[in-house]
């Protein structure tokens, strides 16, 4: 009797989801936070810093395509509990490196096994959502990185102040760890879920949903090679790529150099980085919710997916720009304001991922997404060394006009590159 009713399962899922993009993050930006005492503790200099916020992004990008093709071939239940578990050993031992050279190992550990997560974040909104509750899904689940953080700020810097920098390493992998057991308990796909009522599943396949109807046949269909060309072909595609490149640009100084920026250039304590660097993800979050929850209502409207999935996302890339406005204050009010501002338009952009979904050839979906997320991870590795050297002599002015226009680069892209939203179609 109760298979019959219309049951919400989807959104039990989405929650599933956005703990784990907490999680997912806490362990990439709780080196930022460590960074500071980290340096003083092993006489690390800012281009050594640099290397080692680069070291998670190396891994992380260069194992995105892999990860993609791995994504479409294996149970989400089953690789995101293996992977989540493993980054967050190598989390957990950060808390006893002493070197360089074992931060390094480490940190590239980490991308390592984070880099099948966004992929398969993908895989399983598109394979629970219908096509018009995609991009408020995405925005919720993205929204994680932004809240988590937002929240998480202030107690990452406290555990700091009492147990130290290795204490906070210990801390967020036992955390990762426990979420991993309780993923693979629960998780399952649509048609896996045993209290997922028929009603719930019709509405996801009539609305487009990604849902395994043959599954004997998707196990035995082999990747080929040959496939990868048409991650590569296709100029809107490119689009796209470029323009999470630019998206990542942002977000990596904010989960790198941001409290070094505080400490050390504007000369704030630790703890008042804790609180003050929480406001910036807090207004990421707000952005991405927004921007998923208008740019979805405005789909229901009827609207074309040129307004209702681009004009956020080139309205936030601009918006991202006003981070050079830092360079042309004291204040620390309006310091601060620059750069909410500057994440409040990166959380706009941050529905980026909708586009895969639209985009990608069915049947390639987990490659593109590896893809994109592969030259989105690219900026990890650009941004983190370049700014290492740009901060050389203690001045962040360069480097906040470095992070500006490789978010003008992202508006450009997006207005100029993508084209027109619709599903490539391959001519076999």
């Amino acid at each position: 009797m109760g298979k019959k009713l219309h049951t919400k399962k989807r959104y039990n899922i989405l929650a599933m989801l956005f703990i784990t993009v907490v999680i997912n993050y806490l362990d990439r930006s709780n080196i930022s936070i460590a960074a500071p005492e980290l340096r003083k503790d092993l006489g690390i200099d800012t281009i050594q810093m640099g290397y080692i916020f680069a070291a998670f992004s190396w891994t992380y990008a260069l194992l995105q395509i892999p990860g993609g093709i791995i994504a479409d071939k294996i149970k989400s239940r089953v690789l995101y509990a293996f992977v989540l578990t493993f980054w967050s050993i190598a989390t957990l031992l950060q808390g006893f490196a002493n070197s360089f050279v074992l931060l390094i190992g480490l940190r590239g550990s980490i991308g390592v096994f984070e880099a099948p997560s966004y992929p398969i974040n993908n895989l399983v909104v598109s394979r629970w959502f219908p096509e018009n509750e995609r991009a408020s899904a995405i925005a919720i689940y993205t929204s994680g990185q932004f809240l988590g953080l937002a929240f998480l700020t202030p107690l990452l810097a406290a555990i700091q102040n009492y147990m130290g920098w290795r204490g906070l390493f210990i801390v967020s992998g036992i955390i990762g760890i426990v979420w991993a057991g309780i993923w693979y308990y629960y998780y399952r796909d649509p048609k896996d879920h045993k209290s997922v009522s028929e009603a719930e599943l019709n509405l996801i396949l009539e609305g487009g949903g990604i849902t395994e109807t043959n599954k004997k046949h998707q196990n035995a269909e082999k990747f080929n090679w040959g496939d990868l060309k048409y991650a590569f072909i296709y100029r809107k595609l490119w689009g796209i790529y470029i323009g999470q490149f630019c998206l990542g640009a942002t977000t990596m100084f904010f989960l790198t150099w941001f409290p070094t920026y505080l400490i050390e250039y504007r000369g704030l304590n630790f703890l008042e980085t804790g609180f003050l660097g929480s406001i910036p993800f807090l207004a990421a979050f707000f952005g991405v919710l927004l921007s998923g929850f208008t740019s979805d209502f405005l789909v229901k409207k009827g609207f074309s997916a040129e307004i209702s999935r681009k004009v956020p996302i080139i309205f936030g890339m601009l918006l991202s720009t006003i981070i050079i406005g830092a360079n042309y204050t004291s204040d620390t009010f309006f310091v601060i304001l620059f750069l909410a501002l500057a994440f409040f338009g990166n959380g706009l952009a941050s529905i980026a991922w909708v586009f895969v979904s639209l985009l990608a050839p069915a049947k390639y979906l987990g490659l593109i997404g590896g893809t994109f997320n592969f030259i989105g991870g690219l900026s990890g590795v650009v941004v983190s060394i370049v700014i290492g050297f740009l901060v050389e002599d203690g001045d962040f002015r360069p480097a906040l006009f470095f992070v500006g226009a490789i978010a003008l680069l992202g508006f450009l892209s997006y207005t100029f590159v993508v084209g027109k939203v619709e599903r490539i179609e391959i001519k076999e």
